[in-house]
């Protein structure tokens, strides 16, 4: 059977004709003179929003014509999506992880998209070497970086009608080829309407002209519905008790050798780099030469101890910061001295490194998905290392999904061909260099990651 391999054909056309700017001098008085200063200050919030897919409500992706006919010119009357429809679906889950902050700086509007690392294309814009593609993807694809936002009116059919309540006949255009969330290779969406918490716009597909996306975004994160409720407390450390960490719950990995990643540390059991205090775990890594190593820190983990399989895992944690620190929560397949890495599995239900400060990356790994293949997505959280934040799993036998605060940064389809079905225990570290970790800040002397809590529910 061959490998099915699959491209996103990027090529961006601008279809609509715009006059106007988005900044304003003001008249004197501090009132604005720019026309489209209200949508602006709305967009950004006067400074800065972040807007999510309506995921709940139908017509939150919709497919439409692009014509004169004024009876279904304005909404997605070929097709509407339905509450989630793209949910819990590996191919399609991604577009729920997508966030849009409008921000204004300087009188400028700029947008960053957070896509986690994996935008779903329009079939339209998919290659495949096994013939023609039929269904939307989501593949992974780069929005990293701030781009300058202009407004200005539209010239759309809508505009066009002269029908009130319609459109507000204004238009935005994202520099750099920069879109909102769903690819169809435009980068100028018609403003429909706006208001303080919810936003419709319309895009004419930059390869059909004779079709429009429409999209509807609120600034509530949506609250995507699990397969299973997960509500009862099976097991959980609060880190309560001074010292050591509970030698019934927690093992340890010991020494060096780079774990298979070429990592840089040394992991003990001191309580230089873990102990319990002021309720909290603390995991730290320093430098220093230790048996023949020149950081130290720990791993801590359950195997042998407490393993689950299916249900949802909470832990709330703070993260050490410093160039070259890799600290992750994560789990891996009890079987694992028989089903050696990737066959066990693995769930990595947070990574971060210093390097890339403030992006989490939530990761599977299995056969033909390990390594430098494996299947991630990421998020930019801010104040990740000043300020405690829950890193969470749910996991049945229909859907993986990880999620930082609850919002959710990728997702799994869960089947009998790839090895989550059977128990994981969990494993807490920092690591230091290494494959992912990268280089090491020659400056750094030490750092901690922090767990308030770790819970399982079932």
């Amino acid at each position: 059977m061959r490998k099915k391999f699959y491209k996103a054909v990027v090529a961006f056309a601008v279809l609509f004709t715009f006059a106007g700017c988005s900044s304003s001098d003001g008249d004197g008085n501090g009132n604005p003179t720019d026309p489209n200063q209200a949508i602006i200050n709305t967009l950004s919030g006067g400074s800065s929003r972040t807007w999510y897919w309506a995921a709940g409500e139908t017509g939150h992706l919709g497919l439409g014509s692009n014509s004169t006919d004024n009876a279904v010119n304005f909404y997605g009357n070929i097709n509407q999506a339905t509450p989630f429809q793209y949910a819990n679906n590996e191919d399609t889950g991604c577009l729920y992880s997508t966030s849009l902050n409008f921000t204004l700086e300087g009188g400028q509007l700029k947008l960053t998209l957070n896509n986690g690392g994996n935008t779903l294309f329009n079939s339209s814009y998919i290659t495949s070497n096994e013939g023609p593609v039929t269904t939307d993807k989501c593949l992974p694809y780069s929005t990293a970086g701030t781009k300058t936002v202009t407004v200005g009116d539209s010239d759309s059919y809508v505009t066009q009608s002269g029908v009130a309540n319609r459109t507000t006949g204004k238009q935005i255009t994202i520099a750099n080829e920069g879109f909102m969330g769903y690819y169809v290779g435009q980068s100028t969406y018609e403003i429909l309407s706006v208001t303080n918490d919810k936003l419709k716009v319309r895009a004419v597909f930059g390869n059909d002209a004779s079709k429009a996306i429409y999209h509807t975004f609120t600034t509530t994160p949506p609250d995507v519905p699990a397969n299973e409720n997960f509500t009862t407390l099976v097991w959980s450390d609060e880190f309560n008790t001074p010292g050591a960490p509970d030698p019934s719950k927690w093992g340890y990995n010991l020494g060096a050798g780079g774990w298979g990643n070429n990592e840089s540390q040394y992991y003990t059991d001191r309580p230089e780099n873990i102990v319990v205090a002021d309720g909290k775990l603390i995991i730290t890594a320093k430098k220093e030469n230790y048996q023949g190593q020149p950081y130290t820190s720990a791993r801590l983990v359950t195997d042998g101890k407490y393993s689950f399989k299916y249900g949802r895992a909470v832990i709330r944690a703070k993260l050490p910061v410093g160039g070259g620190t890799w600290p992750a929560i994560w789990t891996l397949g009890q079987n694992y001295a028989t089903q050696a890495w990737p066959a066990c599995g693995e769930i990595d239900i947070m990574e971060h490194v210093g390097n890339q400060q403030n992006r989490i990356h939530g990761t599977l790994h299995y056969p033909g998905h390990s390594g430098g293949n494996a299947n991630s997505g990421s998020a930019m959280i801010p104040n990740v290392s000043t300020q405690f934040h829950d890193y969470s799993v749910i996991w049945n036998e229909d859907i993986i999904r990880i999620f930082v605060d609850g919002n959710q940064i990728h997702s799994v389809a869960n089947s009998a061909a790839i090895p989550f079905n059977h128990n994981f225990f969990f494993i807490m570290n920092v690591a230091m260099g290494g494959n992912f970790g990268g280089a090491i800040d020659p400056n750094f002397v030490q750092s901690s990651m922090e767990v308030d809590y770790i819970r399982v529910y079932q």
